[in-house]
């Protein structure tokens, strides 16, 4: 027993592609996603600190970096279905729980137990690396979403994707980087044309009003 089926579960995020069941343009896997929120939250994270908070720096990696690693036992569900009641998303965590935890006890030797029964956690927590996690995995969300709606993708699935997540980042607006975001990068992210464009704006201010 070693580290060794938890490196080889490296390159099966590789192959989880996100938001299965949808057409898009632009595929993108679990993988790239994990490195793109820990690129994101280290960004956040600057924020804050420039802002005055205190980021405990090695708990921020780790949550960003892991946050998605348990995807590899039951891949990437579509939200609707995860979300689609209390009951199901709690099937479904119990689920993930166990499996981690299995695969903890049988291929991670034990001086590191306790180490990956904390890196493998939800990272998002109350604590502010936590609350940097799940503003970060939004915005690639809003990222990975809008790339379809400016290049034309015909499912309406990523238009209330992007609403969506949206509307959970304002939920954050306590936090200074997620006030900095609204300001500085939300409107240029916002900035090119597509068909459709004033609607979808329309959309969108409708529901930022009702939060």
């Amino acid at each position: 027993m070693g580290l060794n089926e938890y490196l080889l579960g490296l390159n099966n995020l590789e192959t989880i592609v996100r938001a299965p069941g949808h057409f898009k343009y632009t595929k993108h896997t679990v993988a790239a996603h994990s490195f793109r929120v820990a690129s994101i939250a280290q960004v956040l994270g600057d924020i804050e600190e420039l802002n005055g908070e205190t980021i405990d720096w090695k708990s921020l990696y780790e949550k960003s970096l892991n946050h998605d690693y348990t995807e590899r036992f039951i891949g990437d569900i579509k939200t609707p279905v995860k979300y689609a009641n209390k009951e199901l998303r709690g099937m479904l965590q119990t689920v993930e729980e166990k499996m981690t935890d299995e695969f903890i006890n049988l291929e991670i030797p034990d001086e590191f137990q306790d180490i990956f029964r904390r890196r493998l956690a939800d990272g998002k927590d109350n604590s502010l690396e936590g609350e940097i996690l799940a503003v970060s995995d939004k915005i690639d969300l809003l990222y990975e979403s809008f790339e379809e709606i400016v290049k034309g993708n015909p499912e309406q699935a990523f238009k209330e994707m992007f609403i969506e997540g949206v509307k959970t980042i304002k939920k954050h607006q306590h936090c200074a980087s997620v006030r900095y975001f609204f300001a500085e990068i939300f409107p240029e992210l916002l900035k090119p044309d597509f068909y459709g464009k004033a609607e979808f704006l329309m959309a969108l201010n409708r529901a930022i009003d009702e939060c």
